[in-house]
């Protein structure tokens, strides 16, 4: 088959759970032996082209700032990136039999979809979230309410539709989306049969980490208050944060105004095998992000035997992840005195909460893995 896989952006010239995933797919594709084109935004040097064995990449639209010091995605680049789709698909569109697209930022979908019955190709689309109205005023303002419609328009155009939890199927399938909705609940790259042997924590020195974009959603400025409100209880507590974003300047003035910064390290962006280590000794995993559209960290955690403490929350998907005393817990709130008191049920929980949190992952590896979900994205692209 040819198959066109669309995203503004390519891993690892930006790093996130998307980017993985169509790579993944892509290379997973291509290696079947299907002609695959990866259509995105140019993010690399020309004199250095991205390299994926077997798949022809494209830059559709030119290199843009993707997102606003704010830490939100600005208008702009995805207009480009829609309009440079709809010029591909307009003079090659007749040449795929599949195209897969992510539904946000809806532009490239919007593409895809007015062509696709003049290209005759099926339309594939992953809506790793599907955001509420209430979120969509608080995220645009006076806009909010444009934003809902183009989500509700690209909601009933023909396709068949993946997504990454049980509560954005659940929103797709009662807001009228069209056609076949299927869950995909493995995003993981590791081997599902592999036994999982839990560290001791830090060599004794407890430590919560943190990985992920510092961006508001991601809430990481709430977890130096649950810090300092945990160490009260267990002063022999540690923190890790890693990544970066707007919301970084402030994360290193709560550290050094209350004078953290031999109990804690903010190193930026490192390598993934670098917070692979970190999460294999620590204590736990501390998400407290108010929106998650799956949480793949969360599963790089729990595949370690680490427990995960997340927060409750309408948008947030991660909690599908956590069994409350099980493989971490679920936060009741993202008050310093909830967190606080998640991290210290962790730690009282002690070996027995590590063993409990691999035997979960271990029974849940096969679903959790990416290997699942790509076999499941590939039988259903055969029928």
């Amino acid at each position: 088959m040819s198959i066109c896989i669309i995203y503004d952006c390519l891993y690892p010239h930006t790093v996130g759970g998307a980017e993985r995933w169509y790579r993944n797919l892509a290379l997973r594709l291509a290696d079947e032996g299907h002609d695959v084109t990866y259509l995105t935004m140019r993010q690399w040097d020309k004199q250095t082209p991205p390299d994926l064995p077997g798949v022809r990449v494209i830059a559709a639209a030119p290199r843009m700032h993707l997102y606003a010091a704010a830490g939100r995605r600005r208008i702009w680049p995805p207009v480009a990136f829609g309009l440079g789709v709809l010029r591909h698909l307009a003079r090659h569109g007749s040449r795929y039999d599949i195209v897969h697209t992510a539904s946000f930022p809806y532009f490239p979908l919007l593409a895809a979809g007015l062509l696709r019955r003049r290209g005759r190709y099926r339309l594939l689309v992953d809506w790793h979230e599907v955001w509420s109205r209430e979120y969509w005023n608080e995220y645009l303002g006076p806009l909010g309410a444009i934003g809902f419609s183009v989500q509700s328009l690209c909601m009933h155009l023909h396709q068949e539709a993946f997504c990454f939890s049980r509560l954005h199927a659940r929103r797709l399938r009662g807001r009228g989306g069209a056609g076949r909705v299927t869950v995909l609940r493995g995003q993981y790259e590791a081997d599902p049969n592999t036994v999982v042997h839990p560290a001791e924590p830090d060599g004794g020195k407890s430590t919560i980490v943190f990985a992920g974009r510092h961006i508001p959603e991601k809430r990481v400025t709430a977890i130096v208050p649950a810090f300092l409100h945990a160490r009260e209880t267990f002063p022999e507590l540690r923190c890790l944060i890693f990544g970066d974003g707007p919301d970084r300047a402030e994360l290193l003035a709560q550290i050094d105004s209350n004078g953290l910064s031999d109990v804690t390290e903010s190193p930026g962006f490192v390598a993934q095998e670098q917070v692979e280590d970190a999460l294999q000794s620590a204590l736990c995993l501390l998400l407290p992000s108010r929106r998650e559209g799956y949480g793949l960290i969360v599963v790089e955690a729990l595949a370690r035997g680490t427990p995960v403490v997340v927060v409750d929350g309408l948008d947030n998907a991660a909690v599908e992840l956590v069994m409350p005393g099980v493989n971490g817990f679920v936060a009741e709130a993202v008050s310093p005195e909830a967190l606080a008191e998640a991290i210290l049920r962790v730690q009282t929980g002690g070996a027995a909460l590590r063993e409990s949190t691999a035997a979960w992952y271990a029974r849940n590896a096969r679903m959790l893995s990416l290997e699942c979900s790509l076999e499941t994205v590939a039988n259903i692209y055969a029928h």
